[in-house]
């Protein structure tokens, strides 16, 4: 039966260390390695002895990121600034602390035109986005409201 060998860099992973500290207790003796070329490679047994314990695989997370952008044109300075300060406090409504959307505002006054950013997770990201569908809604959201002639029936 082979015994099962790492690397520097994977016992760095697995015991949550810099490289170079694993590197220095190898060195030191701490840590018995063979080294093969230029590199050490540690067996299982001698990373038990030196842990006391196996090692346990650093946890796999399966998160996915979105990145979006939202252009709103025929937007005034002052109602960019209100729907700017609308959309940040939707994402700084503490829905996941650990993983906190990131919004950015830019509004080109030239154009009339406005552009958010936002990057996080898919969740929270449909969240803010169905709020901004909402409040931009031309038949019954609140810039559609403001902005807008009222319509004949």
């Amino acid at each position: 039966m082979r015994e099962e060998m790492y690397s520097v860099e994977q016992v760095a992973d697995l015991l949550g260390l810099h490289v170079r500290t694993v590197r220095g207790y190898i060195r030191a003796g701490r840590l018995r390695a063979t080294r093969i070329g230029k590199q050490y490679r540690i067996a299982r047994a001698d990373l038990d002895a030196l842990t006391g314990h196996p090692p346990t695989p650093p946890a796999r997370s399966t998160s996915a990121e979105v990145s979006s952008i939202v252009q709103v044109d025929g937007v005034d300075r002052a109602t960019a600034d209100r729907l700017g300060t609308f959309v940040l406090a939707g994402a700084n409504n503490g829905y996941d602390l650990a993983h906190p959307l990131r919004v950015q505002t830019v509004h080109d006054e030239e154009r009339n035109r406005m552009k958010i950013v936002i990057l996080g997770g898919t969740t929270a990201t449909a969240g803010l986005l169905r709020m901004i569908d909402a409040v931009l809604d031309t038949d019954g959201g609140l810039l559609g409201r403001e902005g807008g002639e009222a319509e004949d029936a």
